[in-house]
């Protein structure tokens, strides 16, 4: 039977949603071309603030190790008042001492002291001058909205619409849809803060948390632009965005069904195994039966201040969990990819592998492919000089479907509550990469 509801509650769903929607999914047309509304408000903040971005990342980062530090001499019970401060800061040793060499890096890099290998212009400066002013500005603004999207039900409407395509397709709930196109419209970044929140809040298993983390936080239509205009193909931008969707569509397809992803525990943040009943009711369709669940869940929400709140705690769970181990990991990272061969040897047992896919310049190309672990944006640098058409777009639609980059998302999910650690990115990465070269050759093949 069919609940009946009053005037004022249907306006309590459809009023939050309708601006949570226009805040992170609906595109809006700018000089550089579409993005949402989020991403405007960031980059107007980004550019208020230039000047003094980095020393506000330098202090967050700084009183973080301090904190932490604190939190383990002080021991869990002096924190056990304050639960949203005792998950934030007391944390195990590995990360207490990522925090502290986060600051430790953060001064180096702010002051400029020190080998220039820390503090040169594409490491430490890449990271705490460009990276985390990006990061300091989507997530005061995601973390703040970001209730819009999973408090007053719009999760549960397309959760309930979604779950037929999400669940037989990608082992997914359909509440899934939702982070993946703010990821797709927006950014990555905004996908993780998502994906991580909606765990805690046990909607999703470990195994359903760990996929959507490293599948479907992909990265934004804006950034692709970037990356294609880099290797000098910008008028190739249609079939290059093309051919990153239908890779990263037979890499979503596959991964949840291999190892690691499918060994995680379908077990939600509790440890409790029971499934969230995803079946529609009789006397219901999907439409009816999810609008139904949307306003009950709206409902719950009942006081502006912990709406604000909320948002609050998501803001500084993100500033002080995620941006120090971005610094400490994807500057280690930036490091090795800067100043070491490896990223190229480890690149050589790929050279007769693109050889027999007849990939020009294979031996240039192989440079490339494992580099993107570290950022993302240094196979296209690196592939900018191949004088080969073919292998650049290879190069940079692979940097695009590999994913997982320390420097950005992989630092992000392992500062999260994701449930993946550093060895299941690296075997993640190599995976998709398999996966993804030789569709995206096929492709490059029909199209040169």
């Amino acid at each position: 039977m069919r609940k009946s509801y009053t005037k004022g509650e249907h306006l309590k769903f459809i009023i939050p949603s309708l601006i949570g929607i226009l805040l992170f999914i609906v595109p809006l047309k700018t000089a550089e071309g579409f993005t949402i509304p989020i991403a405007i408000m960031a980059n107007w903040v980004q550019d208020k603030l230039a000047n003094q971005l980095s020393l506000i990342m330098m202090l967050i980062i700084l009183v973080t190790a301090v904190l932490t530090v604190f939190a383990r001499l002080a021991g869990e019970e002096r924190l056990a008042k304050t639960p949203f401060f005792l998950k934030l800061l007391y944390v195990n040793w590995f990360w207490t001492i990522a925090r502290v060499l986060a600051a430790v890096f953060a001064i180096m890099v702010y002051f400029r002291i020190g080998p220039e290998a820390i503090h040169g212009e594409d490491t430490g400066q890449l990271l705490l001058g460009s990276l985390l002013h990006v990061l300091f500005a989507v997530f005061l603004f995601a973390g703040i909205f970001l209730p819009l999207l999973t408090n007053f039900g719009l999760m549960e409407l397309f959760g309930t619409l979604t779950t037929k395509l999400m669940r037989p397709l990608f082992k997914l709930p359909g509440r899934s849809s939702i982070d993946a196109v703010a990821s797709w419209i927006g950014d990555g970044t905004i996908g993780v803060l998502l994906t991580s929140k909606q765990y805690e809040e046990g909607y999703y298993t470990k195994r359903e948390a760990a996929i959507i983390g490293t599948t479907f936080s992909v990265v934004s239509i804006t950034f692709t632009l970037v990356v294609i205009a880099q290797v000098n193909l910008k008028s190739m931008f249609i079939p290059f965005y093309l051919t990153v969707l239908i890779a990263g569509l037979v890499a979503a397809l596959i991964m949840p069904r291999i190892p690691p992803l499918s060994r995680k525990a379908d077990t939600y943040v509790n440890g409790k195994e029971s499934k969230i009943d995803e079946s529609v009711p009789e006397g219901h369709n999907a439409l009816t039966y999810g609008y139904e669940k949307a306003i009950d869940r709206a409902k719950k929400e009942t006081s502006v201040s912990r709406f604000f709140k909320e948002g609050a705690q998501n803001v500084l769970d993100m500033w002080m969990g995620v941006a120090p181990v971005v610094m400490a990991l994807g500057l280690v990272a930036l490091m090795i990819a800067e100043y070491t061969p490896l990223f190229q040897w480890l690149g050589k047992p790929f050279i007769p592998l693109l050889e027999l896919m007849q990939v020009p310049y294979a031996a240039e190309a192989s440079e490339t492919i494992l580099i993107g672990f570290a950022d993302m944006f240094l196979p296209s640098v690196v592939g900018a000089s191949i004088p080969a058409e073919m292998t650049r777009f290879i190069v940079a639609a692979l940097s695009v479907t590999q994913l997982i980059y320390m420097s950005e998302v992989g630092g992000l999910l392992l500062g999260s509550k994701v449930p993946v650690s550093f060895k299941d990115l690296v075997i993640i990465f190599l995976l998709r990469t398999i996966i993804t070269l030789p569709v995206i050759v096929l492709i490059a093949h029909i199209l040169f």
